[in-house]
């Protein structure tokens, strides 16, 4: 992280990453592809050798592209400056990452604290025991009481996918009494939400989703200490879990327009929000902005605002939110989020699938339940869109 933070978090996305550009006499970020650097020097470049694979962020010499690549460096010193931590480390995905802070973490100890709902594929893996550490899932009021001594990590994710509840990050990290929690920010951004400021150790998103923002370039990226990105990149450097230059090229150029987009696509997220609670095929909707989630008063406080995310119950159940996904024409039916275009997606048949069924009711996840990524198309024609859909699968119920 660079030294001065004190700009407003827009400012900070277009230049943070960007401070030795006039050095360079460039105004676009050098686009580094090697996968290999020459060693002059052999007793440089073992030393180097040695301070990347012990997880030091740079060395005289990068070596080889799975040990250090200055694209992907710039991004991570951009996106430590927007979380306000010292560090940031990217993976090649958003499981990549977790993967590497679970993987640290099993150094510390092999017992794990959950809190559901998680992303589908976190909560599996968490779950599965096959980075051999065992979860204990936990209400955030049941932590305290669930530390012991072999307790490793925390992990949450708020606003909680897919049901949008918030957790009280301040109130976890009071209960979690020094064990480092993890906080999977995807859902909020930078923009939204510091989890670091509010204590928590590691700060993770799936920058696949808004902070690329386009839908082109898979990637994951975790924000923390010194300490831990020392932990996290002796894990990447030893699996392979390494992002793209490219991809960092791109997720870099994305955090220039993050402000503009969350803002926007939360603008539009409120005024559907507003207008699905109307509609009768609709028999609940699940959004911050409507104060319909558990802690929706943490908006203003802990957020800076309610997102863009927003799931929502059909009435009619599974084949009502089958209909609506086929009869969509502006938004995209897939899974993902956080992109320039409306996306939605069934979390019980897709994203959450691999979670057992009674996980899946016992929070929230219903047959009838549908999550929207709203996007920054014009607010009329986004509702549009789901007002036809709506209508129409309402029409197919009734026949």
């Amino acid at each position: 992280m660079r030294e001065s933070t004190q700009s407003h978090p827009d400012t900070l996305g277009v230049h943070a990453g960007r401070e030795d550009f006039a050095e360079l006499g460039v105004h676009a970020p050098p686009l580094d592809l090697s996968t290999t650097y020459p060693v002059r020097d052999l007793d440089v470049g073992t030393a180097s050798f040695d301070a990347l694979v012990g997880g030091e962020a740079k060395a005289a010499n990068p070596i080889y592209a799975r040990l250090h690549n200055p694209t992907v460096a710039r991004f991570e010193d951009a996106l430590a400056t927007l979380e306000g931590t010292s560090d940031a480390v990217a993976f090649g995905s958003g499981m990549a990452a977790m993967s590497a802070c679970l993987l640290a973490a099993g150094q510390r100890g092999k017992h794990v604290l959950g809190v559901r709902p998680l992303y589908g594929t976190s909560d599996h893996l968490m779950n599965s025991g096959l980075l051999g550490i065992k979860t204990h899932w936990v209400e955030p009021g049941e932590i305290a009481a669930a530390i012991n001594d072999d307790t490793a990590l925390v992990v949450i994710e708020t606003p909680a996918n897919p049901t949008l509840d918030l957790i009280d990050i301040a109130a976890v990290v009071k209960a979690a009494r020094g064990v480092p929690v993890l906080v999977d920010s995807t859902f909020a951004t930078p923009v939204l939400q510091q989890p670091a400021a509010l204590g928590a150790t590691l700060v993770l998103h799936s920058a696949t989703k808004f902070i690329g923002g386009h839908g082109d370039v898979i990637a994951g990226v975790v924000a923390c200490n010194a300490e831990w990105a020392s932990a996290l990149r002796q894990v990447r450097a030893a699996t392979g879990g390494l992002l793209h230059p490219l991809g960092a090229y791109l997720l870099h150029r994305g955090l220039q327009t993050l402000g503009l987009r969350v803002r926007q696509a939360q603008a539009n997220a409120q005024y559907v929000a507003e207008r699905l609670v109307k509609h009768p095929a609709v028999a609940k909707v699940c959004y911050p902005g409507l104060g319909t989630v558990a802690n929706a008063h943490l908006v203003g406080t802990q957020m800076r605002g309610p997102g863009s995310l927003l799931a929502f119950e059909m009435h009619g159940g599974h084949a009502a939110a089958a209909a609506v996904m086929s009869a969509v024409r502006l938004a995209t039916p897939a899974v993902s989020l956080g992109s320039v275009d409306t996306l939605i997606q069934h979390p019980a048949g897709l994203t959450h699938r691999v979670v057992d069924a009674e996980t899946q009711r016992r929070h929230g996840i219903t047959p009838g339940l549908l999550r929207l990524s709203v996007g920054i198309e014009h607010a009329d024609d986004i509702w549009a869109d789901l007002e036809q859909a709506l209508d129409a699968a309402r029409q197919a119920e009734a026949a």
